[in-house]
């Protein structure tokens, strides 16, 4: 008996629908949905029904199937794929399953990935890769672990070697020589593959509305007064944070030699913290959630505070100063680790932990890997008095999106590095790992780069979890004010904005928690018949109606604009910054100047925010919606009470096209949890000049309308836009004014763009942005 307290055991539904199980002595296929199957073979005949590390559900609707056997030959036919099997071992001769839409190459065969030869020569990837333990070093790319998106249409998850998980919490071995795949033939709908994944392995939870705000971190031997000092001048500078992120020095470093090394720690620094009590609570009084950093692979040592009481825990004499080693394969430590040594922290104010762990993957449970259960245990630790639960720790394999929010590791400063990340970020979806927080601005290494720190943070404030950090050292801080006057303004106005976009993003929060879907998908997910969506690698969607394109390379002179290629799914689609608008279904270059990215939102689109100036992260007391013209939009509007099992209220928006009237439905659910009157405005995008209309004081319970009067339909004001271009841009002035007169002299967008390819004098770099402006709805 592990003795484990029943928070820290996970409900699990591991057993299938008898219906759903085709069987023989040593093979079992379990048909989950219509696209999945889980394939077993056991040389013994002794199946495993417990859940595993990776997998916590099969108790799904049996999908319609069929099964035709002749001998030890079995086939099992589903509307999307034909599994034959010959008998024994499974090996890629016996077994295949084959995707019924992707024709000949889409089968999967054990041991096997599908061919690639079509897909290469599409100049498309096969595999299109998952997420990475770590970004630690990196500079630039790096390898991915396989994911459940393949473009052939079929693939597997390979779950032989994890451990299962028992009735009381515990972790136990399997069967040995067992095979246990599971095969997902959901064509190109790679969507669809990832809800699957969720359906058996458990959703992505809800993450705290103060984990969407701006996080602060960096490691220094920061002192009491000097972090609250801190925090005091992002008041003072309105730069909004939610999270205080306290690494490594809060707790004793320099220790005695004969205990080791300084990482691992549990005591508050007094010298640097002479009252972390008073601290703690100085930080909630300024709206700031706590996480402290902890590596905690060498247990619990005689120095500590808390070392008597875990020493006693363990059956250890104090007196013999002997380690509590650290050691999650015992439940004794367990136990002890987090009843005298966390959760009297946490009393004292500590919110979560940043779980640091660097320290190998190895423990004396065969095959456990001591990241995966830190993880496991803390999150599920985490929500032990009702809260929502929240975690910040390393990637520990498939499945891990249980466990949010995970951190990326210490990344070099660098533009490869920052290049790198979007895309990263948005693949690691393809295995249903949808919270990375990276190291905003790089962590450590590399070159002083204001434009590079800046479009770091506008990665940031549209990445799931925004965390600034830098690693130890004077010259190497996020602050805004270290960095010249336009970084520093550009950077705070994309920290606001992180925090004015809280409504929307704690309801795509919510909505993709529910969906199953992560927040950040690839585009070919939408568009998976459209090699442009393949090709346009650090594009993403952003929650269910924003295409976010983060700058990753420098502007360049005479533009002073960087570049950077997107694809639109079809539609009509609206920049929020620049307010010009695209037709879809193709790729467009975009060009932004040092202030803007990318960030375009389907038509009929509602983005509800706050005003400038509301920056916390509660509930709001005023409300601005950001409606985008083009089509019929409606957008339901989520807040609840921050608990693990919610109260919520529920407001419905609405927009029509026709009439252009913006309807506030009365809220529905729990209006107890939302200001009862709150003040209400509204902001047009994509008809011209932005428009506003002030609803005035609504009350929650009974809704309001409002009419946008002015013009609805789409103006992009091309050639006014084309003069401030041109204004601005660095070139030969007579360049200008040439451009600019065959701009006014033809009549269409083709023929003017036809006339300034042909005008001597005018850069690649210059015409690039010019047709970007005459072709945006052509």
């Amino acid at each position: 008996m592990t003795m484990l307290p029943p928070h820290l055991r996970l409900a699990t539904t591991p057993l299938a629908p008898p219906g759903s199980v085709v069987a023989g002595e040593h093979f079992r296929f379990t048909i989950l949905t219509e696209h999945l199957m889980r394939c077993e073979y056991s040389p013994s005949g002794v199946f495993e029904d417990r859940a595993t590390q990776t997998v916590v559900n099969r108790n799904l609707p049996t999908p319609d199937f069929r099964v035709h056997s002749e001998g030890e030959r079995v086939q099992v036919f589903t509307n999307a794929f034909h599994l034959d099997y010959s008998g024994g071992e499974f090996t890629p001769t016996n077994l295949s399953v084959q995707e019924l839409t992707g024709g000949y190459h889409s089968v999967w065969r054990p041991g096997e990935e599908p061919d690639s030869k079509f897909a290469d020569y599409l100049g498309l990837r096969t595999q299109l890769g998952g997420t990475a333990r770590t970004l630690d070093a990196v500079d630039g790319a790096c390898e991915l672990e396989k994911g459940l998106a393949n473009s052939l249409g079929i693939t597997s998850l390979d779950d032989s070697h994890s451990l299962a998980l028992t009735d009381d919490g515990w972790v136990a071995q399997r069967p040995e020589g067992n095979l246990d795949f599971y095969v997902f033939a959901h064509g190109r709908n790679y969507g669809e593959a990832v809800r699957d994944f969720y359906r058996i392995s458990g959703p992505q939870p809800v993450l705290p509305r103060y984990a969407l705000g701006n996080w602060w971190s960096r490691y220094h031997d920061y002192t009491q007064d000097e972090y609250q000092q801190l925090v005091e001048r992002f008041e003072d500078e309105r730069l909004p944070f939610s999270v205080a992120v306290v690494d490594m020095d809060w707790h004793l470093t320099d220790i005695d030699e004969k205990y080791g090394a300084g990482w691992t720690g549990y005591t508050w620094n007094t010298e640097l913290f002479p009252d972390h009590v008073a601290f703690l609570a100085w930080l909630h009084e300024h709206g700031l959630k706590v996480s402290l950093n902890v590596h905690p692979a060498d247990g619990i040592r005689a120095f500590e505070e808390a070392y008597p009481a875990v020493a006693e825990a363990m059956g250890i004499d104090p007196a013999s100063e002997l380690p509590a080693s650290f050691d999650f394969a015992d439940p004794r430590f367990i136990r002890a680790y987090f009843e005298h040594v966390h959760h009297p922290m946490e009393a004292e104010g500590v919110d979560f932990w940043w779980l640091d762990w660097q320290q190998g993957s190895h423990s004396r449970i065969p095959g456990l890997d001591p990241l995966w259960m830190l993880n496991h245990l803390h999150f599920l630790d985490s929500g032990r008095d009702g809260r929502r639960p929240l975690t910040f720790s390393r990637y520990a394999g498939p499945g891990s999106h249980r466990y949010p929010v995970g951190f990326s590791g210490d990344t070099v400063i660098s533009w490869a590095s920052l290049d790198f990340q979007p895309y990263f970020t948005a693949t690691a979806s393809n295995i249903g790992y949808g919270w990375w927080s990276h190291d905003i601005g790089g962590h450590m290494f590399g070159t002083k780069d204001d434009e590079l720190a800046t479009r770091w943070v506008q990665f940031g404030a549209f990445s799931p979890v925004n965390r600034l950090h830098s690693s130890n050292g004077i010259f190497n801080g996020k602050e805004p004010w270290r960095f010249n006057p336009v970084a520093r303004q550009v950077m705070g106005d994309f920290l606001r904005l992180r925090h004015r976009m809280l409504p929307w993003l704690f309801t795509e929060n919510v909505e993709s928690s529910r969906g199953l879907y992560p927040l950040v998908r690839p585009m070919y997910w939408s568009d998976p018949d459209e090699i442009s969506a393949y090709q346009c690698t650090n594009q993403y969607w952003f929650g269910r109606d924003l295409l976010v394109c983060p700058i990753t390379t420098p502007v360049v002179s005479g533009t002073r604009r960087a570049a950077a290629r997107m694809w639109l799914p079809e539609g009509s689609w609206t920049d929020l910054f620049t307010n010009l608008t695209y037709r879809g279904g193709r790729a467009v270059t975009m060009h932004r100047a040092i202030h803007q990215i990318p960030v375009l939102a389907r038509a009929g689109a509602i983005i509800p925010m706050t005003p400038e100036d509301e920056l916390g992260v509660q509930n709001p007391s005023r409300l601005e919606l950001h409606v985008v013209a083009g089509a019929d939009g409606s957008y339901t509007l989520v807040e609840d009470d921050e608990r693990a099992q919610p109260r919520e209220a529920r407001t419905r928006i609405t927009w029509s096209q026709t009439t252009g009237e913006l309807v506030v439905h009365p809220a529905e659910g729990d209006l107890d949890v939302v200001p009862g009157v709150r003040h209400v405005t509204a902001h047009l995008h994509g008809a011209g000049d932005v428009q506003v209309i002030n609803l005035g004081e609504v009350t929650t319970a009974a809704g309001a309308a409002g009419r946008f009067d002015g013009a609805l339909e789409t103006d992009n004001q091309t050639e006014q836009r084309i003069f401030d271009f041109l204004d601005e841009a660095e070139i030969a002035i007579f360049t200008k004014e040439q451009a600019l007169q065959l701009v006014k002299r033809h009549p269409t967008p083709g023929s003017r763009y036809a006339a300034l390819c042909e005008l001597r004098g005018l850069e690649h770099d210059t015409l690039a942005v010019l047709r970007e402006l005459l072709l945006a709805v052509e």
